[in-house]
């Protein structure tokens, strides 16, 4: 069987709907590849239940990265400085609290947050660049405004300050039909807004397939 790689949207606590993507949808097996957007946490009431589900499969040989999402930096940062920790619980961070059964980030086994820390702002691939949010193009250095990779909104993508490469982000929720439209654009987004099941069309999580450029989608089944 040939490899197949897929880019998975935000996922935001929804361990249920990840599972049920990845493994009815998808189908994903070891010979696959597996990118993830980050915000793999907050909002959705499984939290640790999405990082368990990521971190046994990569332990049982699945090829599974992820790049860093303002949630992953907030949750991060919430240790050090308690304004931090404040931003962080506005954000859909005690729901994360929740699903671990404590109280403070600090309380959160380490395993967890050194899997987190782990992740980068960004990964390249041959035709794409894979961030949480988007590239300042418009930068020195594209690749080193991580503010942008983690907050940016509707920043312009100029493939050819990145190697003639496209960005896939996710970040800015999209319904499905203009996640669809955007596959031909220089910015394609892949944030279904899994969490929002009570906003008309989103509660979707989205993979897209890079070798055939299809998208797949699952409803919430968590919410």
């Amino acid at each position: 069987m040939a490899a197949r790689t897929f880019i998975v949207g935000d996922i935001h606590g929804c361990a249920l709907t990840l599972q049920r993507l990845l493994f009815e949808e998808l189908r994903l097996t070891r010979h696959d590849r597996l990118y993830l957007l980050g915000d793999l946490i907050d909002r959705g009431p499984r939290s640790r239940e999405a990082l368990e589900t990521i971190l046994r499969l990569i332990s049982a040989g699945y090829t599974i990265n992820a790049v860093r999402g303002n949630h992953e930096e907030m949750l991060l940062n919430a240790c050090r400085n308690r304004d931090f920790f404040s931003l962080w619980i506005e954000n859909g961070g005690k729901a994360t609290l929740q699903s671990f059964g404590v109280e403070d980030a600090c309380e959160i086994p380490q395993r967890y947050i050194q899997f987190l820390s782990s992740f980068p702002y960004y990964i390249q691939l041959k035709e794409f660049v894979l961030c949480h949010a988007g590239l300042n193009c418009l930068a020195p250095d594209p690749l080193s405004d991580t503010d942008s990779m983690l907050w940016g909104r509707d920043l312009p993508v100029i493939p050819e300050r990145l190697g003639g490469r496209r960005v896939i982000c996710g970040h800015t929720v999209l319904p499905f039909p203009k996640i669809a439209a955007g596959l031909s654009s220089d910015r394609i987004i892949l944030d279904g807004g899994c969490v929002f099941t009570g906003r008309e069309g989103f509660g979707n999580l989205v993979a897209l397939e890079l070798e055939t450029m299809a998208l797949y989608k699952t409803s919430n089944c968590d919410l």
